[in-house]
C-alpha cells in the first residue's frame, strides 16, 4: 500500500510521491520565541515528528528544516502592535536578543525530553534578513507591493485565488471584520517590512531599500524555506491555526515571487484542547512541559498521549488522561524489559503497523496493533524485536528505559525487607501478609530467580 498523507491544499487524501526521487524536502514552523511553548505547541511537533519517522521508514531521505522566529511576528495578525520579541522584553526587562536566547535554549530542552528527531537545520529569522528583503524586493518588482506610513504591504487583489488555502472569501471580508484597514487597500492585505516607529529606536531593526525597519512575520518561512529547501519541495507543516493567515500569506508571498505554491502537500495538526478552549498563551491558561515534569509525569508519557489520537482531531486534554498514558506508557515499559533480546520482527504484525501508520499517520490503530503484539502468544525475544520495529515510529525510548529503584521511598523498602526475611525464614504467612500492606501502599511485588522485585501499581489497578 502507498503512503497515504492529507494535504489541506486539496482537502483530500492523496497518495504520496516526491518530488525528487527518494528525497523529501519537510518546513516545520517553528516557535516564535517570546515565551516558553505550552504543551498544545508541542503536539504540533511530536505530529510532524511521526510524520518524519514514517517517511523514512518508508525509505526517503527527509531534509527537515525547522525555523525560530526571533523577530517580526506582532501580537495581532492585524499588522498592529508591538512585536512578540520586544513585548517580551518588555515583560521581563532582558534584552529582545537574551529573551531569544532563554526561550530558545528552553524549546529545545522540551524537544529533547519529547525524543523529537534532531532537524537537519534550524533556521533563525534574525539570521536571514538579507535573503529576506531579496524576497520582498522580488515581490515588489513583480508588481505586488505597495508603501502606507508603517510599512511596505503585500496586495492581495492581484491573486485571484488568494486564500484558496484557507477557503478564504477575501471579496466577502470588510475593512474591520479580520484587521483594522488603517492604510491597507484590502482587508486580507499584509505587511512584508514594517517600518521602526518614528523617535523610537527598536532592540531588533535593519536597514532596507524602504527605510530602517524589520521583517513581517510571513516572509521569513517563505525566504527560509526556499532557501533550503528550493521554492517548489515537498511537505510543508505546522498548526491548524496557521491555516487562515500565516500560511495562506506563505502562498501569496512565494507565488508572487516564484510561480509556485510553496509545497505540493500541506499539513496540519490540530489543537490540544481544554475544557475552556484551545490552549493559548494569549489566554494565560498554557500548561509547560515542566509543569508536567514537575508532578512526576515522564515528558514521553505526554508523547504517548499524543499518540493516542490522530492528528487531524482535536486532543481533550486533563490530567486524568495523561496520568492514563503514564499507565499505559509504564506497562508496556515493563513488558518490554522482561522479553529477550535476539529475536526477529514478525512480518504479519509488522505489515498491520505499517498499514496503519501509512494511511494518514494512523496513531490510535497503530497503537492498537502494539498492544495486540505485548499480548500475544508470539515468542517473547520475536515480540521485542517487532516492537523496535514500531518504536521507530512511535519514539517511546522502550530500549533506554531502566526501572527507578532509586524512587522506593524508605518506609516500602523496610516492608520489602522484612518481607524477604520472612521468605527466607519460609514465614509464608507474614511474607503474604507484607505483600498484600505493600499492596494496599500502591506497591506489587514480583518475585523471580534473583529475588523480589517492587514495582509501583498502576492507578487503574
Amino acid at each position: 500500500m502507498p503512503l497515504v498523507l492529507y494535504d489541506t491544499w486539496s482537502r483530500t487524501l492523496r497518495a504520496f510521491s516526491p518530488i525528487r526521487a527518494d528525497h523529501v524536502g519537510l518546513y516545520c514552523c517553528g516557535p516564535t520565541v517570546y515565551d516558553h511553548a505550552h504543551i498544545g505547541n508541542l503536539r504540533t511537533y511530536v505530529f510532524e515528528d511521526v510524520l518524519r519517522r514514517v517517511l523514512v521508514l518508508n525509505g526517503y531521505s527527509v531534509r527537515h528544516v525547522v525555523n525560530i522566529t526571533d523577530v517580526g511576528h506582532l501580537v495581532s495578525d492585524a499588522d498592529e502592535g508591538e512585536d512578540k520579541m520586544e513585548k517580551g522584553s518588555r515583560r521581563t526587562g532582558e534584552s529582545a536578543w537574551a529573551i531569544a536566547e532563554r526561550y530558545t535554549a528552553a524549546f529545545m530542552n522540551d524537544w529533547r525530553a519529547l525524543n523529537l528527531l534532531e532537524p537537519t537545520l534550524w533556521c533563525r529569522a534574525t539570521d536571514h534578513i538579507a535573503e529576506q528583503i531579496d524576497f520582498i524586493a522580488e515581490i515588489e518588482r513583480n508588481g505586488y507591493a505597495y508603501r502606507t506610513a508603517d510599512g511596505i504591504y503585500f496586495d492581495t487583489s492581484k491573486q485571484d485565488d488568494y486564500g484558496f488555502l484557507a477557503r478564504l472569501d477575501a471579496a466577502g471580508l470588510q475593512p474591520g471584520k479580520r484587521v483594522a484597514p488603517g492604510e491597507k487597500r484590502h482587508a486580507t492585505d499584509f505587511a512584508l517590512w514594517k517600518f521602526s516607529p518614528p523617535d523610537t529606536e527598536r532592540q531588533m531593526e535593519w536597514d532596507s531599500p524602504w527605510g530602517r525597519g524589520f521583517p513581517g512575520w510571513h516572509i521569513e518561512c517563505s525566504a527560509m524555506s526556499a532557501k533550503y529547501l528550493g521554492p517548489w519541495f515537498d511537505i510543508h507543516c505546522g498548526g491548524e491555526d496557521h491555516v487562515a493567515v500565516h500560511h495562506s500569506n506563505e502562498i501569496a508571498q512565494t507565488l508572487a515571487c516564484h510561480g509556485t505554491r510553496l509545497a505540493n502537500f500541506w499539513m496540519h495538526g490540530h489543537f490540544l484542547m481544554l475544557d475552556a478552549g484551545k490552549m493559548s498563551k494569549s489566554g494565560g491558561d498554557f500548561v509547560r512541559l515542566a509543569t508536567l515534569t514537575g508532578r512526576g509525569i515522564d515528558p514521553l508519557a505526554y508523547r504517548y498521549l499524543c499518540l493516542s489520537a490522530h492528528y487531524r482531531s482535536n486532543l481533550r486534554f486533563s490530567m486524568e488522561a495523561l496520568d492514563a498514558a503514564q499507565a499505559a506508557l509504564d506497562r508496556l515499559r515493563r513488558a518490554y524489559v522482561q522479553w529477550p533480546e535476539g529475536g526477529a520482527p514478525d512480518d504479519v504484525y509488522v505489515d498491520r503497523f505499517r498499514l496503519e501508520v501509512d494511511q494518514d499517520l494512523n496513531l490510535p490503530r497503530a497503537l492498537a496493533v502494539l498492544w495486540d503484539v505485548v499480548r500475544s502468544d508470539l515468542p517473547a525475544a520475536t515480540r521485542r524485536a517487532t516492537v523496535d520495529c514500531f518504536d521507530a515510529v512511535l519514539g517511546l525510548r522502550l530500549a533506554d528505559w531502566k526501572e527507578d529503584v532509586a524512587a522506593i521511598p524508605a518506609d516500602i523498602a523496610r516492608l520489602a525487607a522484612e518481607r524477604e526475611r520472612a521468605r527466607a525464614a519460609r514465614d509464608w504467612n507474614a511474607a503474604d501478609r507484607l505483600r498484600d500492606r505493600l499492596k494496599t501502599e500502591g506497591w506489587q511485588v514480583e518475585d523471580g530467580a534473583s529475588g523480589q522485585v517492587l514495582r509501583r501499581l498502576d492507578k487503574a489497578q
